[in-house]
């Protein structure tokens, strides 16, 4: 265990993490050259199109130092005789992580696993609110942090500045910061030689019995469920007999093994190291995440003679966006619910319950850390699983109290209650932190005005950056608040939020008509002083993103029934007389009088189809 070091890469997005993370596998030759490909660890094709992580990816390198004299750090109650290093080689975990705030959770379930963390800050943007806030996540579990300023290579870097920056940030002296190019390897062999001295090896022994976590899981059709773990004590083989201490449940190990990134087996996984098992199970739900995997003797073992403390979990997160998903094709509800069963296994945050509307059919109200959490799963159902979706508008939760004082959760507009039997309506806010450079000041104090915002405080910070605090509701930014911050700052801004709680709000429900018909999955809960310049706003977008029909198609915005916004889409153009060479009038005016009854039997009878793409587009108006 020694030899041993688990550690993350953390940072806010687009600071060069999944880059760094590349040095490190050419470094240690984890992959061959002629395999190695910008963003290795990024797997899914989203991740690459968006230039975003979106899932944690482990990943088990090996580093052999000639002459090792590595100094352990030793203040972690280690007897002198187990500081020495027997072999100069090294075995080292690293998880990639996700730096977007709608991923938070896949940090945290990292952070757990592992006893340090790179903490890495573009020299051209400087620290951001995401990094504050991971850095945060790290502390609370106590971990060792090594500083790095990456992209010096840039002209516009700033290098001395950000330095500075980070090093008051994270409380070390300027020159224990890092200062390096992961483009171009610039000083990361010694960012990574440093890690080795200045990480702690693994607590945890051998001989004890066998406890380890689950941070993350896939499914497999022929091992079952694949289970992410770190073990802290003990260790496990193949046909090892384990018992799940949260869920209750016994299985015999199929096979164990490493990630080189690839799904590696072993012998065996013992304490300390960072692997996977696959557990045989099929059924998504049996494995969770957070629970505690430990070994028995058999599967007849008595388990009410355990006497097993579980290991802390995680805290579960809480989903701020609930967006409604229905299959396009009714035939592929189960299909639909075995994608999100699987997509839960390696997204914990995920949640969802069925649910049926008449206009719609049969699916599923799904639960998100935000906006752009939902399209990405949106995007994987329909890549990964080939499903077609009708979504609806992504919602936050509001809480109703009706006139005998009972308490709705209302999570969709299709849940509205008649408003004659609502006494009172609440939504919830959220503490927004924003932190910007001088310059752009003006630009983001006059957007947080148009987004409804209280001010309650601000804070000018040693780097000479103002630390915006605010209380909004959280309707107004899980949209493409993010986006128009990024806009207004020229991507130098950046924000984290936290849930408050639920305040009073006046709000309605707006009704979307599309020739003539209700559109439940369009309807939106709004504040009824916003009614008209929501429906407005939405009607407008469907004129331009709906493809014109046979006939004219009139989009509308309904309030309790009365028109409150309309737009129409004029009728795809189509000359019925151009065959005719010849004849009186009355040849031409039969025609276009048959043309004309042909369409309006259309605009009765039609079924107009949105696709799914259509929804996030509108909803990022």
């Amino acid at each position: 265990m020694k030899n041993i070091r688990n550690f993350v890469i953390i940072s806010h997005i687009d600071h060069g993490k999944s880059t760094l993370a590349d040095r490190f596998l050419e470094l240690t030759k984890t992959i061959p050259p002629e395999k190695m490909r910008p963003q290795f660890l990024d797997l899914m094709d989203l991740e690459r199109e968006k230039g975003i992580t979106i899932k944690l990816r482990p990943v088990r390198m090996e580093l052999e130092i000639p002459n090792s004299k590595i100094q352990i750090p030793n203040d972690l109650g280690i007897r002198h005789s187990d500081l020495e290093i027997p072999s100069s080689k090294f075995i080292l975990n690293l998880i990639d992580t996700p730096g977007h705030v709608d991923f938070s959770y896949e940090v945290s379930r990292s952070l757990a696993a592992v006893e340090g963390a790179i903490l890495l800050v573009d020299a051209t943007k400087g620290i951001q609110a995401q990094t504050i806030y991971n850095l945060e996540l790290a502390k609370k579990q106590k971990l060792k942090i090594i500083p790095a300023v990456n992209k010096i290579d840039l002209s516009q870097a700033q290098i001395e500045k950000t330095q500075m920056e980070l090093a008051i940030l994270v409380k070390v002296p300027k020159e224990e910061v890092f200062l390096i190019s992961a483009k171009y390897g610039t000083n990361v062999e010694n960012l990574l030689k440093s890690l080795i001295e200045k990480f702690p090896p693994p607590k945890g022994e051998e001989k004890k019995p066998l406890k380890t976590l689950i941070f993350d899981s896939k499914y497999d059709p022929y091992k079952g469920i694949i289970a992410y773990v770190r073990v802290f004590n003990g260790k496990v083989r193949k046909n090892d007999t384990f018992y799940l201490i949260q869920n209750k449940i016994k299985g015999k190990v199929k096979e164990v093994g490493i990630f080189k990134p690839d799904l590696t087996p072993t012998e065996e996984l013992k304490a300390g190291e960072i692997g996977y098992i696959a557990t045989g199970i099929k059924t998504p739900e049996k494995v969770r995440v957070g629970d505690t995997l430990i070994k028995i003797p058999n599967s007849k073992f008595q388990i009410s003679k355990l006497e097993v403390e579980p290991l802390p979990g995680y805290k579960e997160p809480k989903p701020v966006v609930f967006t409604s998903f229905y299959p396009e094709n009714a035939s592929d509800y189960d299909l639909l619910k075995k994608a999100l069963e699987q997509l839960k296994l390696n997204d914990a945050a995920l949640t969802f319950e069925p649910e049926m509307k008449e206009s719609l059919g049969r699916g599923f109200r799904c639960g998100f850390l935000g906006s752009l959490h939902a399209e990405i799963t949106s995007e994987r159902l329909k890549r990964e699983f080939g499903l077609e979706l009708v979504i609806s508008k992504p919602q936050v939760s509001f809480k109703v109290i009706d006139k005998k004082d009972r308490e709705i959760f209302v999570f969709s507009a299709a849940d509205w209650p008649d408003p004659t039997q609502i006494k009172e309506t609440q939504e919830p806010w959220v503490k927004l932190e924003i932190l910007t450079p001088p310059e752009f000041l003006g630009q983001v104090l006059k957007l947080l005005k148009s987004f409804g915002g209280n001010q309650v405080g601000s804070k000018y910070l040693s780097s000479g950056r103002i630390l915006l605090i605010y209380e909004i509701p959280l309707r107004e930014i899980i949209v493409d608040f993010y986006d128009k911050l990024k806009g207004v700052s020229q991507g130098f801004a950046s924000m984290n939020y936290e849930i408050l709680g639920y305040k009073k709000a006046d709000l309605v429900k707006v009704d979307i008509l599309i020739a003539g018909k209700k559109e439940e999955a369009l309807s939106m809960i709004v504040p009824r002083d916003k009614a008209y310049q929501e429906g407005k706003k939405i009607v407008q977008k469907l004129k331009e993103l709906l493809k014109p029909q046979l006939f004219s198609l009139p989009i509308q915005a309904a309030l309790y029934g009365k028109i409150i916004a309309r737009e129409t889409l004029r009728a795809k153009g189509k000359d019925v007389t151009a065959p005719l060479y010849g004849g009186d009038y009355t040849r031409k005016k039969k025609l276009l009088e048959k043309q004309k009854a042909g369409k309006k039997k259309l605009s009765k009878e039609a079924k107009i189809k949105i696709p799914s793409k259509t929804f996030f587009q509108i909803f990022r108006s």
